[in-house]
């Protein structure tokens, strides 16, 4: 909360030094600002930015460096039996000390050492807290000082706060590229600890995935296998039947929507379907367990067909609903967007609606369309909760869709679910898979990538 009210009083003191470098500049030219070098926009944002940018800068690395300092003071504080617990123990002590300082449970008896300890952690907190907030606020007061005083109808302010916002994208994009590395090394090197467990030929490869491993030599139940071909080929299947129904379903409703409906319709359908999209998951796991399984279920019933309660299909339907706005939204802008000329010179040619809607409008907008079924074939794979609540958690190989089958990220989450210990190939099978996912994912992308370059049209 403190936070919260230090980045907003910062952010005020940058908008009062906003207005105090622009009304400056304009001063400083009486009145006649075709004589300032930049507009006078420009002149409030550099002091702006002199109030803001040093003191968030100063606030995030605060944020980052205190805990650790305060732990270090902490731990040269206490007593030297204590500074000599291994390393184990030590962390347990410092863990109860910041529980009993916040008032929280702690996992011993509270002996007058410990509160002192407690009581000497919520100071120096407490003093870093203050500090923190008068160096913040001192050096935004001060940037807004310091900017004025650099004020002057010669000042190339423009430059100067485009040279900012350039380096504030390059930071932005390197921290989103540095992210996804440390996305895949975390995965890697987990994976790799799994694969020295089991041989990749087996994880890859295998017809059989149990991963409860033995504990002991005489337990039972136990088999450790981690075949993950099962994995794979329910999710394909039921990605594939999500597919079937959001694509054809998405891109008509798109072409009727972008070519055919009166605006007053498009206006009133077009949030109504986005809807669909904005549905937490869990209710299509509550409709999909109770409402479309049972149906399909009796219907094989009446017709003589074996349909598990639980089945690829149902997970299937339902999650190809909810992903058709991913599909019907992104395609129906792309085709809007499609220059209204080339329709026209369709026409002039003779072309029907439905010729030029088939020769003309969806060649130029099949990027877009293809990002639109990326999107969704990304959002069918990584779907958990449909599946858990209506394809179970059986991980069989069988190409039927009316049988149960699990994903890859159910078995994620299975696998991660409670406290685990990161040592035992159980766990690790989960990071394995996610490495699996997301280079199909990755393979996924390049392929559209070479279709949209091949047989995308070139448009003046």
């Amino acid at each position: 909360m403190q936070i919260l009210v230090l980045v907003s009083t910062l952010l005020v003191l940058s908008l009062i030094g906003y207005y105090l470098g622009r009304s400056r500049a304009v001063a400083s030219v009486s009145g006649e600002a075709s004589r300032l070098h930049s507009l006078p926009g420009y002149y409030g944002l550099y002091v702006a930015l002199w109030c803001g940018v040093p003191a968030l800068i100063v606030l995030l690395a605060w944020l980052s460096l205190e805990p650790w300092i305060v732990e270090r003071l902490l731990v040269a504080s206490l007593p030297e039996s204590a500074r000599s617990l291994p390393s184990d123990r030590l962390a347990l002590l410092l863990n109860d000390i910041r529980n009993l300082a916040g008032g929280n449970i702690v996992s011993r008896d509270v002996d007058p050492e410990l509160r002192d300890a407690a009581n000497h952690y919520a100071n120096m907190r407490q003093i870093g807290t203050w500090a923190e907030i008068v160096v913040c606020l001192a050096l935004a007061v001060a940037g807004i000082a310091l900017g004025q005083r650099y004020i002057a109808p010669d000042l190339r302010a423009r430059n100067k706060v485009e040279k900012v916002v350039m380096a504030f994208l390059v930071i932005s994009s390197t921290i989103a590229i540095l992210t996804t590395i440390g996305i895949v090394f975390s995965l890697l090197f987990e994976a790799i600890r799994f694969f020295r467990l089991v041989p990749p030929s087996e994880f890859l490869f295998g017809l059989e995935w149990s991963p409860q491993t033995a504990l002991r030599a005489d337990q039972v139940g136990s088999s450790g296998s981690f075949g993950a071909v099962p994995l794979f080929a329910g999710t394909m299947l039921i990605s594939f039947i999500a597919m079937c129904v959001a694509v054809p379903v998405g891109l008509f409703a798109a072409i009727y929507m972008a070519e055919y409906a009166h605006p007053r319709f498009r206006a009133a359908v077009k949030p109504v379907l986005e809807i669909l999209a904005g549905v937490p998951t869990v209710v299509y796991g509550f409709f999909a367990a109770l409402t479309v399984a049972p149906f399909f279920r009796d219907s094989g019933g009446f017709l003589g067909l074996d349909i598990s309660s639980e089945s690829a299909l149902a997970a299937g339907v339902v999650m190809g609903i909810m992903i058709i706005p991913f599909v019907s939204s992104l395609s129906d802008d792309i085709i809007t967007a499609v220059p209204q000329s080339l329709r026209e010179g369709s026409s002039g040619l003779g072309a029907t609606r439905s010729e030029t809607i088939k020769t003309v409008v969806l060649p130029a907008a099949l990027p877009g369309i293809v990002g639109g079924v990326l999107l969704a074939v990304s959002r069918a794979i990584g779907e958990t909760m449909i599946v858990v609540m209506a394809a179970g958690l059986s991980a069989n190989l069988t190409a039927n869709p009316l049988e149960a089958v699990t994903t890859v990220t159910v078995q994620i989450v299975t696998l991660l679910v409670g406290d685990q210990e990161f040592d035992s190939a159980k766990t690790l099978a989960a990071f394995a898979l996610g490495l699996v996912l997301f280079c199909v994912t990755l393979c996924l992308n390049i392929v559209a990538l070479r279709v949209v370059q091949k047989y995308r049209e070139q448009y003046e």
